[in-house]
């Protein structure tokens, strides 16, 4: 028996593509031009709440009763994939690669995750469950 829900991890991960990458690469954008600091931070906490939205999801769709791992993992799978392809064009352009900052980062969205997972505990505790779920528990 796997202690993953694939497909509830694919709709969290669904969810962080949409909620949190596109407010990643805005900050990355803004934070290299260096003219508004403060925008990129902005942004940065967008996406970091697009990582929590994506592992909410995947926690409260998983039926395994381990949010807290699917959250993390969703959101931790997420932000690595994506990171891995923004490394790749960084490199490919020849641009340098902040390795220290994409480690930093993926502590954030680790934490994104946990919350995220918690998050989607809490609605399966006081018996809120997606409705394609509600015939199984």
């Amino acid at each position: 028996m796997s202690t993953l829900d694939w497909n509830a991890l694919r709709a969290g991960g669904s969810v962080a593509l949409v909620f949190a990458v596109p407010f990643s690469i805005a900050a990355r954008i803004v934070g290299d031009g260096h003219k508004h600091p403060g925008l990129a931070s902005l942004l940065s906490l967008a996406a970091l709440i697009g990582f929590v939205l994506g592992a909410g999801v995947a926690a409260w769709v998983q039926p395994l009763r381990l949010p807290l791992k699917h959250g993390i993992i969703c959101a931790v799978g997420t932000y690595v994939i994506a990171q891995a392809v923004f490394i790749i064009v960084r490199a490919i352009r020849g641009n340098d690669i902040r390795w220290l900052a994409a480690i930093f980062n993926l502590t954030a969205v680790a934490v994104a995750g946990l919350i995220g997972g918690g998050l989607g505990s809490a609605l399966q505790r006081r018996g809120m469950f997606p409705s394609t779920s509600r015939g199984s528990s």
